[in-house]
């Protein structure tokens, strides 16, 4: 627990001092004068589609209520009262399982103030809220307000280059109704979490199979059902203990739901930044030894020690020190199952939301057992005995760690343009790590804490043919004209232009692309084609999904090929610098300035200023007149794809 905490504490570091971007909010003022003492400050928001601003009468233990507050050593002034609000609507959350009250798109709060001093000229006042759509942001920003005009951004300027490259970045959008059409796939964000709570559901199960946890099943189902003589009692008494083991593996994601400066680019601050990254795969490689048996992840003897006797207390309150106790004691094994989905979801879209989902299920896993057996102790004479196969079960999850990791690494190697893990040798290095994989599954090779193999049994050497299958399956991933794409795995290895042989392009599948949106849009005006502009990212798994297995279609192929001009915008290139005299200081709508001194740097922005979006992948088909052709477009299946830009097209020729 001691790594793991660590964890938590350097990621919580990390996040509260990570660059923030554009928020998916923007605030502005307006000042209207009642007497001569009165005014009212009336606060106007606009909000990004399918996020929600939580109203100041939000209901206690849901999100956080809205908060119009007087800025710290201010006098001469005083709030009258809760502000007014316009136009709130109520929603129902599953996460807090009570009815909200919120604005979406818009927001009019308006606060009327009195002075005390008939001399102030201006007051300060700071806004707090949270808006939330899968992730929740906190937006804390300071207001300056002159009571005779507009809000004062604190004497910000910027310089006559930054205006201008300011300037250039807006474009003059037709059609940007169709901006708000965007699918932003609620059934989509569903389906993610859900996916995550599967994985961490399945990380549970592997976790049963492993010595830390395996041996407590009988033993503390046992204790339940016969430490009273009320079975009924004790039979609940297991449950509620297998409650509780969900609960703490719940409890663990909480701290990331109040990290500061979360913002709408968070996937990419943190999927991207290399040195996060790097120490993934430093964990995730420690984790795989310590799984092989080299060393063991152990808590300090007093916690468990402690937590064991507190759990004699009885009722409830021992019980749950009960379920403390197994997490602490079965650290050694869960610890790296448990980091490596930490690590997983971070740097998935959704943060700790689906951190929270995965851990669920990881609790869910190990909870049922303990439930189950105790609804039917008859099943526990149907258990496998302990023994050496517990042991191999954790050096197999060792190896599979293993892999996991150089995921990570690759992250880093891509956006630090490094050209060390190229596609080629991040296969081979699974493919090595399946070969030695399968030599132990096969007893050729032995760990420390290994038994004698004296006969392979059925499942080994069946595990072992499905280890050959997938080293065969991978193998023509290391060709420079590989027979199949490996599809299966999209989104794990590095896209298949980021390769050791000579590539045509350094775009998808060799088709032509412009990394630049001038250029671009100079050559669709040339050609008279529609833009298809591809904001994408090195480290989007979603955007090597769709590249390998939507864009690979014949027919779609052929589209993007012949009939646009394909722009792809890498929004977290934020190692490759731009030209010095492209560098600038951009002062956004909230008063707050923000350095573009990056690629995705530039691009990040462009997407948010010109289309209200921070998520990748994102598609959007333009004239070279900047018209609007459809509703944007983001993750989906070939017909969807397909669909799209046909009507994009056939609308493009209408005009």
């Amino acid at each position: 627990m001691k790594q793991f905490l660590y964890i938590l504490s350097f990621l919580s570091v990390f996040l509260s001092k990570a660059q923030t971007a554009d928020n998916p909010i923007v605030i502005s003022t307006e000042v209207q004068k009642i007497s001569e003492t009165e005014y009212d400050i009336v606060f106007k928001a606009q909000l990004f589609k399918g996020w929600y601003l939580y109203s100041q009468y939000n209901p206690d233990g849901a999100s956080l209520p809205l908060e119009i507050t007087i800025q710290e050593g201010e006098t001469g002034y005083e709030l009258v009262g809760k502000a007014k609000e316009e136009t709130t609507f109520k929603k129902y959350s599953d996460v807090w399982e009570k009815e909200e009250i919120v604005f979406k798109e818009t927001a009019k709060i308006t606060q009327r103030i009195q002075l005390t001093n008939e001399k102030i000229t201006q007051i300060k006042l700071n806004f707090f809220g949270q808006v939330c759509e899968t992730a929740c942001i906190n937006v804390d920003e300071n207001f300056t307000i002159s009571l005779t005009g507009n809000a004062i951004s604190e004497s910000i300027s910027i310089d006559e280059k930054s205006k201008k490259l300011s300037q250039e970045l807006q474009l003059d959008l037709k059609n940007t109704e169709l901006l708000g059409l965007s699918d932003s796939s609620t059934s989509e964000k569903s389906s993610g979490l859900l996916s995550i709570f599967l994985l961490g559901f399945v990380g549970g199960l592997l976790a049963l199979l492993t010595p830390c946890v395996f041996p407590m099943i009988p033993l503390t189902v046992s204790f339940f059902t016969k430490q009273s003589k009320n079975k009924r009692k004790g039979i609940l008494n297991a449950i509620i203990y297998g409650f509780f083991i969900i609960l703490i593996y719940m409890l663990l994601s909480t701290p990331f739901h109040f990290l500061d400066n979360i913002n709408p680019e968070i996937l990419n601050t943190i999927s991207t930044n290399i040195w996060l990254n790097i120490f993934f795969f430093a964990i995730l490689v420690f984790f795989a030894f310590s799984f092989f048996g080299f060393y063991e992840i152990t808590l300090p003897n007093s916690w468990g020690d402690k937590m064991d006797s507190a759990s004699s207390v009885g009722g409830f309150i021992g019980i749950f020190f009960m379920a403390l106790t197994l997490a602490i004691v079965s650290f050694s094994c869960t610890g790296p199952i448990l980091g490596s989905l930490l690590a997983g979801s971070l740097t998935s879209d959704g943060g700790a939301t689906q951190l929270t989902a995965g851990m669920t299920g990881f609790g869910l896993a190990l909870a049922l057992p303990f439930a189950l057996f105790a609804l039917f102790p008859n099943w526990l004479n149907s258990l496998p005995k302990s023994g050496g196969w517990l042991n191999t079960t954790k050096v197999i999850l060792g190896f599979i760690e293993l892999a996991f990791a150089f995921k990570f690494l690759s992250n880093a190697d891509l956006v630090g343009h490094w050209g060390i893990l190229k596609r080629e040798i991040f296969i081979g290095i699974w493919i090595l790590i399946c070969i030695l994989l399968a030599l132990y599954v096969f007893a050729k090779i032995k760990f420390p804490h290994d038994s004698p193999v004296k006969k392979l049994s059925f499942s080994r050497i069946s595990f072992g043919i499905l280890l050959i299958a997938f080293v065969v399956y991978l193998l023509p991933g290391v060709l420079k004209n590989p027979s199949w794409n490996l599809s299966l795995l999209s989104g794990f290895p590095p896209p298949q232009f980021y390769s050791i042989y000579e590539q045509e392009t350094d775009c998808p599948l060799g088709l032509d692309c412009y990394k630049d949106f001038d250029q671009g849009l100079a050559v669709a005006k040339l050609q008279n084609k529609p833009i298809l502009l591809d904001f994408t990212g090195w480290a989007c798994v979603n955007c090597r999904k769709m590249e390998e297995n939507v864009w690979s279609d014949p027919k779609i192929y052929q589209i993007l090929k012949n009939e646009v001009i394909l722009i792809s915008l890498y929004v977290d290139d934020n190692e490759k610098q731009l030209p010095k005299d492209q560098q600038f200081t951009l002062l956004k709508a909230n008063g707050k300035t923000k350095e573009i001194k990056t690629v995705g740097d530039k691009w990040a922005t462009f997407q948010v200023i010109n289309f209200k979006n921070a998520s990748q992948p994102y598609y959007v088909l333009m004239t070279p007149n900047l018209e609007i052709l459809n509703s944007p477009q983001q993750y989906s299946d070939i017909g969807t794809y397909q669909k799209w830009l046909e009507t994009g097209l056939k609308r493009f020729q209408e005009n």
